[in-house]
């Protein structure tokens, strides 16, 4: 704890650095015009292309976010298929965690983040809406999109990857990331500083406390010792 502590508070300050740059400016300084830029340049695809509706209409339904759950669990599920029983059951263990840690890092940062702000979709009069041009039901609006916290839920699962199972899974995860967060900024559900600003900051604030801390491995070591195991009648 003591070696990492410097990195944690380092992690810390680059997420609360991260934050100011975007929250303290007026009009949130040069983050405006990008989050803007991006939008726009995704919005106007709307009306040009209807695969293109169609596409984000798909890939911001509800059912897409099953997928998200799948990819997921197919990474760790690529790891649980090559362990022996205790392995897995440590697998199993390490999924809990994160889950627990998932709901209580997202809570903290809804309820201490001073940021309540509509979707772009809903900001700029002028702005296509893919549930307008289409009969289907699909994520292209949200009244309070700060922080993203679909993309808050991908980086921490991104954050678990890396600490349990390695750089390669680390990246997979980071491509699960985008493949599944980014969707909401193409739609404009989210603006990109939801997620690069919001998302990032309480990832690079919470996790480092969990992970690089003995907090995480004394939680999988207590859920271990007390969670039913499943024994083999003869």
């Amino acid at each position: 704890m003591k070696n990492r502590l410097p990195l944690i508070l380092l992690l810390n300050i680059a997420g609360l650095a991260l934050f100011l740059s975007w929250y303290l400016p007026i009009n949130h300084g040069f983050w405006f015009p990008m989050d803007a830029s991006i939008f726009h340049f995704f919005n106007y695809g709307l009306i040009e292309s209807r695969a293109y509706v169609w596409f984000l209409a798909i890939t911001n339904n509800r059912a897409f976010d099953g997928c998200s759950l799948v990819a997921m669990g197919s990474l760790m599920l690529s790891f649980w298929i090559k362990e022996q029983a205790q392995g897995r059951r440590r697998i199993m263990i390490i999924g809990i965690v994160m889950l627990l840690a998932a709901v209580i890092v997202n809570q903290l940062a809804q309820h201490l983040m001073p940021v309540k702000h509509a979707s772009p979709s809903l900001f700029f009069p002028d702005a296509y809406r893919v549930s307008d041009l289409l009969n289907i039901s699909t994520k292209d609006a949200s009244k309070d999109s700060f922080p993203g916290d679909h993309g808050m839920m991908l980086l921490i699962f991104a954050t678990f990857m890396w600490r349990y199972f390695g750089h390669k899974a680390f990246a997979v995860a980071l491509i699960i990331f985008v493949v599944f967060a980014f969707p909401r900024v193409m739609i404009g559900a989210h603006w990109f500083t939801d997620i690069a600003v919001g998302s990032l900051t309480a990832v690079l604030i919470g996790m480092p406390w969990i992970l690089l801390t003995s907090l995480s491995d004394k939680t999988i070591a207590l859920f271990d010792r007390y969670l039913p195991t499943s024994q083999n009648k003869v």
